[in-house]
C-alpha cells in the first residue's frame, strides 16, 4: 500500500496581493489538506518571499502547483515532505 503526502514544506516568492491570510486560505481549501502555515521570510515592493508549510492525508503538488500559479506565486524549492503513516521530526 502506498501512502501519500501528509506534509510538504516549501519555499515560494508571491506578489504581494493576495494578502497571506487570503493566500493561506486558499491553500486550505485544496483537496487533502488539513491545515496551512504560511510565514513571512523577506519582503519588498512587490513580491514577498514565505514559508509554506502544509499538513493533511493526501497532498497533492499539482493542486498546489497550479494554485500558487493562478496566484502568480513561483515556487523556489521543496523543502520538506514526508509520507507514510505518522508524522516524524527530525
Amino acid at each position: 500500500m502506498q501512502h501519500g503526502v501528509r506534509r510538504i514544506v516549501l519555499d515560494v516568492l508571491k506578489l504581494r496581493d493576495p494578502p497571506l491570510h487570503e493566500f493561506a486560505a486558499r491553500l486550505s481549501m485544496l483537496k487533502g489538506v488539513d491545515g496551512v502555515n504560511v510565514s513571512l521570510v523577506e519582503m519588498d515592493q512587490n513580491t514577498e518571499s514565505v514559508k509554506i508549510a502544509i499538513e493533511g492525508e493526501n497532498i497533492d503538488i499539482n493542486n498546489i502547483q497550479e494554485m500558487l500559479k493562478d496566484c502568480g506565486a513561483v515556487l523556489h524549492s521543496v523543502d520538506e515532505v514526508v509520507v507514510g503513516k505518522k508524522l516524524v521530526a527530525i
